[in-house]
């Protein structure tokens, strides 16, 4: 490497750590459902800025009719909130632009997972907070567990709801503090009967889907595990800042098949977080899948598979070739992968037979390298 990059590397670290001190700091909120006290939490922790001499504002905040959280809105300056009409109604959503013009030294921002209206300027709050912190704004704001992009299909298993609004894991990595909302199982039921979190007529609903023990303790569990890695996470940033990230590089080899690639997508995320290592996402694309052969259904699978491996961190791989395996050892030659990620092959015993001698010139290859292979379920 010459002087002159050098200088060019030591130039780039240096605004790195210029817009990292100019962007605000980040607290997140995160629960194991609705009703565990994320609102009512960030609304305490805004009194008490307050009274600290702290100039804090409501950017915005869902009481969904609680008493007890309604209550700690009184005596909060509020950010008045943008009402437009969307399909004959007159809906309210966040002002970001008065927040960033009254720029207010900390905004409390809640339903960190929320899809704006169409025509907003972002899509998701989760853009908006982002946008608000480069602009030096400090925020705290709450998600639920089941909101995390990578947590998807553990939390569909446990509670076989479809979760639309997601949050990508890398927004929860921006932030400075993740604070676990605790509350045990029983309890958490006591409050919905007792119409503290939805409204009556939606209670003996909630008690029959959503809100059973058995799916609040698993639920519980991946909100504490979260959290935990967080924690780990920074002590590790913190105590050794100047120390690169782990040598792991993992390598997810995604198909056609959607459900099985979003599925290997997601969890390739999350060992990708765990090492703190960079990840890729590999599609290689047959003579069989051309442009002009490939259906459209399957394009638009694919396409939105590869946007979700972005906004979860990856970098996006495409080749083109007819040996699958071939291109999947040379990519991680070329990339230095140190694991690589496939799907459990659903396929019947023809086509293992069919297979095998491909199968197994990448398993031989990668016997003679340091390289893991990781079969996900």
């Amino acid at each position: 490497m010459t002087t002159e990059d050098n200088r060019d590397q030591s130039a780039e670290q240096f605004l790195r750590l210029i817009q990292q001190s100019r962007r605000g700091k980040f607290k997140i909120y995160i629960g194991m459902s609705a009703g565990v006290g994320k609102s009512y939490r960030m609304l305490q922790e805004a009194h008490a800025l307050l009274r600290s001499g702290i100039e804090v504002r409501i950017g915005f905040i869902e009481t969904h009719n609680r008493a007890e959280t309604q209550a700690l809105v009184e005596g909060l300056p509020i950010i008045p909130r943008r009402r437009l009409f969307y399909r004959g109604r007159e809906l309210e959503e966040m002002d970001v632009q008065v927040i960033l013009n009254v720029h207010p030294e900390l905004v409390i921002v809640d339903e960190l997972a929320h899809t704006n209206i169409p025509g907003s300027k972002n899509e998701k709050r989760w853009q908006d907070v982002i946008e608000i912190l480069d602009a030096g704004i400090n925020v705290i704001s709450a998600v639920n567990i089941q909101h995390i992009e990578s947590l998807y299909d553990e939390v569909h298993a446990i509670t076989g709801v479809d979760v639309t609004e997601r949050v990508p894991d890398k927004v929860l990595h921006m932030a400075d503090e993740v604070v676990n909302i605790d509350l045990p199982a029983d309890e958490l039921i006591t409050r919905l009967k007792e119409g503290k979190i939805y409204d009556k007529a939606k209670v003996e609903t909630a008690l029959r889907n959503f809100f059973q023990p058995e799916k609040i303790l698993q639920l519980r569990e991946l909100a504490l595990k979260e959290v935990a890695g967080q924690v780990e996470r920074k002590i590790e940033t913190t105590l050794s800042p100047g120390v690169q990230s782990r040598p792991e590089r993992f390598l997810a080899c995604i198909s056609t098949n959607h459900q099985t690639a979003r599925m290997i997508i997601r969890k390739t995320a999350r060992l990708a977080s765990f090492y703190q290592s960079r990840w890729f996402v590999l599609y290689v694309q047959t003579p069989a899948e051309g442009p002009d052969r490939i259906k459209l259904d399957v394009q638009r699978h694919l396409i939105n598979n590869l946007k979700l491996a972005t906004e979860l961190g990856a970098e996006v791989i495409q080749v083109k070739g007819a040996n699958i395996p071939r291109c999947i050892v040379e990519t991680a030659e070329e990339r230095k992968i140190t694991t690589i990620c496939i799907g459990k092959p659903h396929i019947n015993l023809i086509r293992i037979i069919l297979r095998t001698n491909l199968f197994n010139e990448m398993l031989n290859k990668l016997s003679q390298s340091d390289t893991d292979l990781i079969i996900l379920s």
